[in-house]
This record gives structure tokens, sequence and C-alpha cells, in this order.
């Protein structure tokens, strides 16, 4: 199997959501932006991992920062790491160290415009992750400044990338650079929010907590006091005010879509897609606040293949996606 077959093969192994997104950008960009998140997923699986003590997790993301940087080698990172990751990452995820590799050589294969993009990315989350990770508890970040910070370094720099390669790609679309890349912090934080509320149990489970005290504080709730199957209304009027940030962002994620050419169907559907599965999820978060676990708010299959019908038919129209966004947030509380 050559290193771009298996790029596309594990792609599917480890993202459910970006193995659908991914192929919709055109042959010039979905090797890259394969390659950009598979890069990613290693430096996330790095975080993720329960066997690894947080100064083992940062000593591996220096390391695998240099392998991009062309300074280490994949071959000896790969072969020290994958013996020490447990049962809980997916076979795919293990799969993915095994082969780093055939990513590594991939990435090499690319302009120096592309790999500095990527290079950029990966030193900016790989760094900002292990600093989160090595502070992180149950009792949450302190502010929601600091959300906005560690939502910036595992999704925010990654709309950064996926914009220069976007600009690199198209010069009608590279028009729009200043505007994109202001726009692309907020599209990634959107995201990022939307994960951060669909997986509060199952990080809680972890031993981790990534919301905000002080937003909850303000609701006269005390995340020290999070328990799941325990809830508390004033809680849940924490989510709703998380929910209406995360609508602004939202928000800002349609302005960053409509500012793409709509002749660039692929790069509008990547993005329409993210964005309408983002919303779909906040909806179940927003008529679920005493949701359990993330299988009780997951949207269904039938929904994300609605998802794709409808954005497909309204893809270059931007009155329709104005409309069709009103109609699916209008219940979310915008703060």
């Amino acid at each position: 199997m050559s290193d771009e077959r298996y790029q596309s093969h594990i792609l599917k192994g480890v993202s459910r959501t970006f193995a659908l997104t991914i192929p919709q950008l055109s042959s010039n960009l979905y090797k890259v932006v394969s390659n950009a998140y598979l890069l990613c997923r290693i430096a996330d699986t790095i975080e993720d991992e329960p066997n690894l003590t947080p100064n083992q997790k940062r000593q591996f993301s220096q390391t695998f920062i240099k392998v991009v940087a062309g300074e280490e080698r994949p071959e000896t990172l790969s072969q020290a790491l994958h013996p020490l990751l447990s049962d809980s990452t997916l076979v795919a995820e293990k799969d993915l160290i095994f082969n780093m590799p055939r990513v590594i050589r991939l990435y090499n294969s690319f302009t120096p415009r592309q790999r500095a993009s990527l290079y950029r990315c990966v030193h900016i989350m790989a760094k900002g992750m292990a600093e989160f990770q090595q502070n992180s508890s149950l009792e949450g970040l302190k502010t929601l400044s600091e959300m906005d910070s560690y939502c910036y370094h595992v999704a925010g720099v990654v709309g950064e990338m996926l914009t220069d390669l976007f600009c690199d790609y198209s010069p009608e679309i590279a028009q729009h650079q200043v505007e994109l890349q202001t726009l692309a912090v907020s599209f990634g934080q959107a995201l990022q929010m939307t994960n951060i509320l669909k997986d509060i149990w199952e990080d809680y489970q972890r031993g981790v907590c990534w919301l905000p005290r002080d937003v909850f504080a303000e609701m006269g709730f005390d995340l020290k006091k999070l328990s799941p199957g325990q809830y508390d209304p004033a809680f849940g009027d924490g989510l709703g005010a998380l929910i209406g940030i995360a609508h602004s962002h939202l928000q800002n994620a349609l302005r960053y879509t409509l500012l793409i050419p709509p002749s660039e169907k692929g790069i509008r559907r990547f993005c329409l897609w993210a964005l309408g599965m983002a919303i779909l999820t906040l909806r179940r978060i927003n008529r679920r606040r005493d949701f359990c676990k993330a299988q009780e708010i997951k949207i269904s299959r039938r929904s994300v293949k609605a998802t794709i019908l409808v954005s497909n038919l309204t893809t270059g129209s931007n009155t329709s996606l104005r409309l069709l966004f009103y109609l699916l947030t209008r219940d979310f509380v915008v703060l």
C-alpha cells in the first residue's frame, strides 16, 4: 500500500466526521489537509493516552515537534511510543502511531509554504495541549478566557492553518485572507466548544474538565460539585450561557464560509458540513441539558445525511444559508 493510500485508509479509522468532510476538497487540497489532520491526531493521541505521565507526554510532544521539523527520525519516536499505548487508545490510532513514518514522508513531499503552515499548527497545538493537560483537573478552567485559550490551541490554530492552505490554493480566496484568518479562530472555537460540551461526562471519567468556573459561578453553580446523574438547574443555566457564546462563534463560522467563493463548492461543503453537525449537536444539548453521556445527545446518521443533503442543496446560495442558520439556531440562548 502506498503512503497516500494508507493516509486515505487510516483517516476513515480515526475520524468519522473528517473522513466525510475532507474528501469534499479538491485533489490539490485533499492530500495536504488529510495529512494535516493526521499530524494533529498524532499530537492528540499522545495527550489522551492515560498510561503516559504528564512528563512523558511533554517529552513525546516535544519530540514529535522535532520530527515534523525534520530534526528527529519518525521511526525512533514511533518505536518508543507505540509499545506504551494502552487499550484506551483506539486500534486505528495505534496503527497511526506505528505508521508515523508514512505520514511524515507525505508531509515532506509538500511545498515549503504548505509544510510551514502544517508545522506552525503542530508546534502550537502540541505545546499548548501539553501545558493544559499538565494543569487539568475536575475543577475546570478558571475563566472563560482560559477556555478561549484552550480552544485556540486545539482548534483555532487549525482554522488558521486551513485558511493558509485555502489562500495558497486560490488567489480569489486569498483576497479575503485577513478577514478569513480572524474568523478562522472563531470557527475553530465554535467546533471545539461543541466538543467540550458534548464530551463533559466522558472527560469527567478521565479526570478532566474544560468548562470555565467563572461562567458557572455567575449562574450559582460550583464546578467542584459536578457529578453525572445529579443535575442542577444552575448547571443547566451555565450550559445555556456557553451555548449562547458558541452561537456567536457559529455566526462567525457562517461569515467565514460565505467569504469562500460559491464556485469553490468543495471548500464550502467542507465548512458547511462541519458547521451543520456542530449546530445539530448544540441543539440536542440545549434541549437535554441534563444528559449524562455523549451518546444521549449524539446526532444520528440520518441527521448527518440530512445535513449533507441540505448543505449540498444550498451551497451556492448565501441567502438560503443565512436563513437556514437562523432557523436552526433561533432557540439558542444568546448573550
